[in-house]
Parts: C-alpha cells; sequence; structure tokens
C-alpha cells in the first residue's frame, strides 16, 4: 500500500463515522484531522459514554476495559497514555468496530477500575511492566495477535511489544515514533526549553511532589492537558470523565514510580532485569508502522520522523497532523484510518 492514504478507505471511514454518529449514544459530532495537515473542527457534542466496562483477571491485575465490535474480528488494542484514559479513544473505538474489528481499550494499572489482585505486589511501574500486563490481558482474552495503537505511555507500551514479541503484533500506529526508554540515555540533559516541559517529571521525583499528585491530581491533570494540546479547545466534562480514573488507589503510586524509574531513580523489579537489558539496546521494529506526529504537541521532536525513522525496518509510511499530544482524541478519524491503513501493508 502506499504511504498516502487510499480514498476507498476514506470513503469507508467516512461512512463509518456516519454510521457511529446516527447509533451510538453521545457519539455524534467526531472531530477529524488527515495526513494532509487539516485543523480539525472543534467537535459540536463530546461523547459520553463507551457502555459498560468489563474486568478479567490478567497476570497479577484484575483489568477493566471496554470491548467494542465482533468477538471474531482481527484484534485491535488502543493504549492510553498519561494524565489520560481510556476515554481518548471513545471516537476511535466505535469507528474500528464498524469496520468489522474487535477493539480492546484497556485502562493501564493504577488507572480507571483496574486492580492489583495483591495488597502485597509492587507497585512498579517500569516501562516492560506494562508490556506484560498487555500480553497478559491477550492471553486472557484467547487474542494470539492484535494491531497495537497508541501514544504517550500507550506508544512506549506498544513499541516493546512489537520489538520484543512481534509475533503477538499485527502491526503497530505508534504517536511520537518510538519511545523505548534508554535509562543511561535518559541521564544526559536536554537543552532548558525541552527540559521545561517535563517540569511535572522533576516535580515527581521531590516527596512536595507525590503529595502534590495525591493532593491536586484533578488540577495537576488538567494542567498538563492545556499545556500538552495547546489548539485543543476541549470542555469540563471531557476532561472531568477521565480525571476519574486518576482515583484508583494505586495511581499515585504507579505514576510516581514511572516518573522515577526513567530518571534511575526508582530500580524496578529484578524480574525484569533480562527485558530491560534487550530494551536498552533500543531494538528495531520490523512490524508494519504508521507513526504519526502532532504538530502542536511541545514532546513531538524535530525534523518529523528523522529522529526515529531508522528504528523502524518493516513497510512505513509517516503522519503529521495539526492536533496536540492527544492523537485519538483530538483527530480520532486520522488516527482509526491510521489503523485501518496499517493493517493493510
Amino acid at each position: 500500500m502506499p504511504e498516502g492514504i487510499d480514498h476507498s478507505r476514506r470513503q469507508f471511514l467516512g461512512a463509518a463515522a456516519g454510521a457511529v454518529a446516527a447509533t451510538q449514544i453521545g457519539m455524534s459530532g467526531s472531530a477529524h484531522a488527515d495526513s494532509g495537515g487539516k485543523e480539525p473542527p472543534v467537535p459540536s457534542t463530546a461523547p459520553t459514554s463507551f457502555g459498560p466496562l468489563k474486568q478479567v483477571n490478567a497476570g497479577v491485575l484484575n483489568l477493566g476495559y471496554v470491548e467494542m465490535g465482533p468477538v471474531g474480528g482481527r484484534a485491535v488494542i488502543l493504549l492510553h497514555g498519561w494524565p489520560y484514559d481510556i476515554h481518548s479513544y471513545v471516537e476511535v473505538a466505535p469507528l474500528l468496530a464498524a469496520e468489522g474489528y474487535r477493539v480492546v481499550v484497556p485502562y493501564l494499572r493504577g488507572h480507571g477500575t483496574t486492580r492489583f489482585l495483591s495488597r502485597t505486589t509492587f507497585r512498579n511501574a517500569q516501562q516492560s511492566v506494562f508490556a506484560v500486563d498487555i500480553l497478559d490481558l491477550m492471553d486472557a482474552l484467547k487474542i494470539e495477535k492484535a494491531i497495537l495503537a497508541g501514544y504517550d505511555w500507550g506508544s512506549r507500551t506498544a513499541d516493546i511489544i512489537a520489538a520484543l514479541w512481534p509475533e503477538r503484533c499485527k502491526a503497530l500506529v505508534s504517536v511520537t515514533g518510538y519511545l523505548i526508554t534508554n535509562r543511561e540515555a535518559n541521564k544526559r540533559p536536554l537543552p532548558p526549553k525541552d527540559e521545561w516541559a517535563w517540569w511535572y517529571q522533576y516535580y515527581f521525583a521531590t516527596e512536595r511532589g507525590v503529595l502534590g499528585l495525591d493532593e491536586y491530581r484533578h488540577d495537576l491533570g488538567r494542567l498538563v492537558w492545556k499545556f500538552n494540546s495547546p489548539t485543543w479547545d476541549f470542555d469540563e466534562a471531557t476532561y472531568d470523565r477521565t480525571a476519574q480514573a486518576f482515583d484508583n488507589p494505586d495511581y499515585v503510586a504507579i505514576v510516581i514510580d514511572n516518573y522515577r524509574w526513567r530518571l534511575s531513580l526508582a530500580k524496578g523489579d529484578p524480574q525484569y532485569d533480562g527485558l530491560e537489558k534487550r530494551l536498552a539496546k533500543a531494538p528495531v521494529i520490523g512490524v508494519p508502522t504508521i507513526t504519526i506526529d502532532g504538530e502542536y504537541d511541545p514532546f513531538t521532536p524535530p525534523g518529523n520522523d528523522a529522529s526515529y525513522r531508522d528504528k523502524f525496518s518493516g513497510k512505513y509510511a509517516h503522519r503529521t497532523l495539526k492536533v496536540g499530544h492527544n492523537v485519538p482524541q483530538e483527530a480520532p478519524e486520522a488516527f482509526a484510518e491510521a489503523v485501518v491503513d496499517v493493517d493493510g501493508f
């Protein structure tokens, strides 16, 4: 398939969007952005609900998720980031379900209805453990292979599975490209402007930051949303719906451990040392991939995909959208389109 968007796929997604708008409660007004760089219009009404949540025991977790589409359809797993939740995909998921995909959108550990099965389990948030969680979920749902798509923490998790377990990943959609963390490289400072964008990471390295996240988790998340997506005019109801996921009893522990681990301020769990050693070598990803950058995302590296293009060796395309950090919620049709397109690579 050429790197441009296939016209028939665009027509099909447009029809799917219309059907979803007509049939899904609260699903009208889907925002649109395309790879040509057009500004997505603000939706007239925000979607309000996924419908009922499901729970399943998977590894060390009782994992909360939503599922749409036929059980026999090709599986797509959509992975959220921080400070976000499954509602980043509230418009993407029905678009893909309308095309016949089995769509699964899980709450990552520390978010929403996902819970640890044991009180004594280490509340670990190093990068590899999220990938293991998703593999456990796939096993629990009897999904042998899936298209993986994500942004932020979700991109990193999908990248890791694609790199280390390519037999479980049919194709990949990764916002901001290659996000596998090398902690040694991460010790090197960035230019001051870039360091400033990561203020919360350094805040979380202090006990003041732990207390601040606990006490002001709602306000802190909103502040990060506004910074990450300067052109996205989200309303309070949209943010509040997601912020409910931050009431998880392990939210603070998981967020703090994740950012401290990246800065080598938290050790991680020794049982994952082997995986982390493999990831520290920056393994190349060979599965079919579409990478997406948000033009207004403060964390998008310059040069389109130049900083990470060599990390993808399979069939590949790159798209830049005129949105911020939360790409699937800011440009749901374009994100769903990328999933459909990469499935055809």
